[in-house]
């Protein structure tokens, strides 16, 4: 925007100068017919004069005067000239910093969106994670009650004895492996006594 409002600011300082050497050339221009119609109403005059050398020396001032006010007219013009470029050159460098600037909202308001898209899925995640460690504490608790279950039914049949310490997942497939199998055993006895 400051480089915007700059270039402006330059363009209007260009065009009042254009305006004011085109408002100098047209005075110039003025001038220069005057002259040339004070140059003919002399040499009208002139003509009826009879000491040509007179005549001759006015001329050749008038005319010198004439080529000086071209002279300043053709620089004028030059001058015109490139003033009309560089006014093109500032419109078209206005043009393309304006371009750019819209270019730049758009990637900024993109930015904005993709931005909020992730803090939304981010918010999303963070619920999702909450659940997930509400459901795991809901499974783990009732994991640690069915083991306890376990070991409690484990070690409180007969000719057990009640765990010390902590018990290991091993030890306790330890024990109901051996309770299993002494069941087992028991069942095959009953079955050759022919025990239902």
């Amino acid at each position: 925007a400051g480089a915007i409002s700059s270039l402006q600011r330059q363009l209007e300082i260009q065009e009042s100068q254009l305006r004011r050497t085109q408002s100098e050339k047209e005075t110039l221009q003025k001038k220069l017919r005057e002259r040339e119609n004070q140059l003919q109403a002399m040499s009208t005059k002139f003509c009826s004069l009879r000491e040509e050398r007179e005549h001759e020396d006015m001329m050749v001032a008038v005319e010198e005067e004439n080529r000086s006010l071209r002279q300043v007219v053709t620089e004028q013009e030059s001058k015109l000239a490139e003033q009309n470029k560089l006014i093109s050159e500032l419109q078209g460098t206005v043009s393309q910093v304006q371009a750019e600037v819209l270019t730049s909202r758009y990637h900024i308001h993109k930015q904005q969106h993709a931005q909020e898209a992730l803090q939304s899925q981010a918010e999303t995640l963070q619920h999702k994670e909450l659940q997930t460690r509400v459901a795991l504490e809901r499974i783990t608790s009732r994991f640690e009650r069915y083991r306890s279950k376990i070991i409690q039914a484990t070690f409180s049949t007969a000719g057990s004895k009640p765990p010390q310490a902590e018990v290991t997942d091993e030890e306790v497939l330890e024990a109901m492996q051996k309770i299993i199998n002494e069941r087992m055993e028991f069942h095959q006895m009953l079955k050759q006594k022919g025990i239902k």
